[in-house]
């Protein structure tokens, strides 16, 4: 009984990531796959792969996303068919597992065990990215790879046709004139949402130098979320944009694409300074104007704490919601103390941690309800 019930966790853990992933893998769906299953061997990792792709894909389009969303839920490359003849049993952990140094014995041996993937998959999303390996860091990326970061939304002034709202008159009147003059149905409009502008300040700083590529990571699947409403900055010594340079669709080749671009690297921090440039720059001009401003750093700063907290007031007179993401604050005990930290936090709405994939999915939702 326990292990069936391990395996309607699992076949559930894995739909919600196709779900996000793209695919729509509806409870129907869901429900043939653990029939599947049911009927198939749970521990083979061949049997688990074409049992969901034949019942949780529901075109050819859904194929690529669903390789890549069993990779990162199960740990390994999804099993490929193969001719007879060279016919292998397929490993989940092959390329990237979860825990090092695991795998399957001969002749079939220790055959892994879904359930116990899935569960060491919720044990990484929740782990210090700085503490990681370099095995649990690659299969980070495939999880980072599949984040779909929400996006804000505000009212516009174009409103459209809806079941409620405010009564469209020119609609009902022109509507009653068709019906010989008589009111029979009041017609309504509403205003028509369209995407925030968010905007990511990545502090790639030496003492950020840990968490750069998480950060950067999270910051590419935001602009492949939305494009046009995204832009992207690193701070450091300078001011560096790399929206266009995070716009590739191929994670790494935007983030070797980013490094280029970034002269200060891992180098010192002067946030006020940089801060100050972005705002006369860009923000004044209307890149922070009524958008949510993630500035994402720990805080440690070589200049003036008291012009780091003029721009952050000034940054907070111009966006609608700033949030400021420190990877420090998903440790126990952690107090804001350093002087940038002080000077700034009056001027933010939201204060979150940044350490882990747990927390940049948490930063995805502080984000989409700014």
């Amino acid at each position: 009984m326990e292990a069936e019930r391990d395996v309607v966790e699992v076949v559930l853990g894995f739909a919600r990531t196709l779900r996000s992933a793209g695919v729509a893998a509806s409870p129907d769906r869901v429900e043939a796959m653990l029939s599947a299953v049911a009927a198939l061997d749970v521990l083979d990792p061949t049997d688990v792969y074409w049992s969901g792709r034949l019942t949780l894909c529901a075109g050819p389009d859904d194929l690529d996303r669903y390789d890549a969303a069993f990779a990162a839920w199960f740990g390994g490359e999804a099993p490929r068919r193969t001719t007879p003849a060279a016919q292998k049993p397929p490993t989940l952990a092959a390329s990237a597992p979860v825990d090092p140094g695991t795998g399957s014995g001969e002749d079939g041996e220790d055959a892994p065990d879904l359930a116990a993937q899935a569960s060491g998959e919720e044990v990484l999303r929740h782990r210090d990215v700085a503490d990681l390996t370099p095995a649990e860091r690659e299969h980070l990326r495939r999880l980072f790879a599949l984040l779909v970061p929400a996006t804000p939304m505000r009212a516009s002034r174009r409103r459209r046709a809806a079941p409620h709202g405010a009564v469209h008159a020119s609609r009902t009147v022109r509507r009653a004139l068709r019906d010989g003059g008589e009111v029979t149905r009041l017609l309504h409009r509403r205003a028509r949402p369209r995407p925030r502008r968010v905007v990511l300040l990545v502090d790639v700083s030496g003492s950020m130098a840990p968490y750069a590529d998480a950060l950067l990571r999270f910051a590419h699947a935001a602009v492949r979320a939305r494009p046009a409403s995204t832009e992207v900055f690193t701070v450091g010594t300078r001011l560096t944009r790399v929206t266009r340079e995070l716009r590739l669709r191929d994670p790494d080749r935007a983030l070797s694409a980013s490094g280029e671009a970034i002269p200060d690297w891992s180098g010192g921090t002067r946030l006020g300074e940089v801060l100050k440039a972005f705002l006369d720059r860009w923000g004044q001009r209307g890149t922070a104007r009524g958008a949510v401003v993630v500035v994402c750093s720990d805080g440690w700063e070589r200049g003036s704490a008291d012009l780091l907290g003029e721009q952050m007031a000034r940054l907070r007179r111009l966006a609608h919601a700033v949030v400021w993401v420190n990877p420090h604050k998903g440790r126990a005990g952690y107090e804001p103390l350093t002087a940038g930290m002080q000077a700034a936090l009056p001027a933010v709405d939201a204060f979150v941690a940044g350490h882990s994939l747990a927390a940049f999915e948490e930063l995805s939702g502080v984000i989409s309800r700014a």
